[in-house]
Formats: C-alpha cells, sequence, structure tokens
C-alpha cells in the first residue's frame, strides 16, 4: 500500500513538473506583455522609456518607469498594490511632472465579478482618472469628501483604487514637488467595515 501510493505521488510530482516547465516561458512572456501594454496605456506618447527602477509604493517595495523626451522625465508609470475588496489590487499609474494623473491601468484584481472588477471595464469610473489634477481634486471617493466617482454598490473597491492612485504619486512626490501632491488624506480601507459588495 505504502509503495503504491508513493509510486502514484511520484508520478503526480513529475507530470506537475513537466507541465511548470512547459508553461512558465508562455506565462512569463504573457505577463511582460501585459505590463508592457499597461505601461503604454498610462503614458504620452513618445520618447524614451527607461528600464524598471525600485521604488516604494504605500510602504511596499514596487518599481516604476521614466519616459523621457529631451532629456527631461515627461511622465513616470509607477507600479502600486493594495488590498481591495477581494484581494490584492494592482494597478499602473501614470503621472506627469506637474503631479497630473495621465492615466491608470489595472494589472491585477480579486474583486468581485460584477461589482468590484468592475474597476477594469466600467468606462465612467475609468474615464474619471484621465487628466486628473491632484493639486485641485482630492483622492478620495465622494462619499469621504474627495473628487472621486466610485463604482455603484462597490464602495471599498472604489476606496482602494483611489488609495493606489495617491500612493503612486505620494511615491514620486520628491520628482514632481511636495505642492504637486493633494494634501488630503485618504481613508484606509477597512475590512470590517459593512460593504454594498
Amino acid at each position: 500500500m505504502a509503495l503504491c501510493l508513493f509510486t502514484t505521488c511520484l508520478v503526480c510530482s513529475g507530470v506537475l513538473a513537466g507541465v511548470y516547465a512547459l508553461t512558465a516561458a508562455p506565462i512569463a512572456e504573457t505577463n511582460a506583455k501585459l505590463l508592457r501594454a499597461s505601461i503604454g496605456a498610462v503614458l504620452p506618447e513618445g520618447g524614451e522609456l527607461s528600464e524598471a527602477q525600485e521604488i516604494t509604493v504605500g510602504g511596499q517595495p514596487s518599481e516604476y518607469y521614466t519616459l523621457t523626451e529631451e532629456g527631461k522625465a515627461k511622465a513616470w508609470a509607477v507600479k502600486s498594490t493594495v488590498v481591495g475588496f477581494g484581494g490584492p489590487l494592482t494597478l499602473m499609474v501614470g503621472v506627469t511632472p506637474d503631479g497630473t494623473v495621465y492615466n491608470t491601468s489595472v494589472l491585477s484584481h480579486q474583486e468581485t465579478p460584477g461589482l468590484g472588477a468592475k474597476c477594469n471595464t466600467d468606462a465612467h469610473f475609468m474615464d474619471q482618472w484621465k487628466g486628473f489634477n491632484t493639486r485641485e481634486k482630492i483622492l478620495t471617493v465622494k462619499k469621504d469628501g474627495g473628487d472621486v466617482d466610485a463604482i455603484t454598490a462597490s464602495t471599498i473597491t472604489s476606496r482602494a483604487y483611489a488609495l493606489a492612485v495617491k500612493n503612486a504619486v505620494d511615491a514620486l512626490g520628491d520628482r514632481i514637488g511636495a505642492d504637486a501632491v493633494s494634501g488630503a488624506s485618504v481613508q484606509p480601507v477597512n475590512e470590517e467595515e459593512p460593504s454594498d459588495e
């Protein structure tokens, strides 16, 4: 009985190792394409893009890319991860030198299908981030006194998204100037709060 169980485990482990070896390269290539597409979606056209550089975003190690033109920074793409309603929510956030959010793109999320998952598909929610001026608007949802329209019935996801954007802008603070970032505080995402989701 023990020999049979050992043989079964050995064969299953071999099959899993083989599948991993076959799929590792295509998965890595797909993730790299998704990353390039996200960077392209949040930055203006033209210029030269740097390699990934390390940065701390919201207290976590992350990465950013600098778009330069004629030797000057034209914009940055910053990867920002926070905890949403269903788990990690990772965005790519494009920021111009004056602190304006050029655009945002969702890299990954685990939000509720049909509710929080709309953070990646709801046109009204996504469009409000294009040209979001952090010097004139507050990076919190309107329910908390800010200028961000929340996704209907998904307040926690909307708060998390706004926090991810704020963290990305704050991480670039010394590059864009302290006065470019709204001094308004973002409400922390409270996992115990009753949710609309």
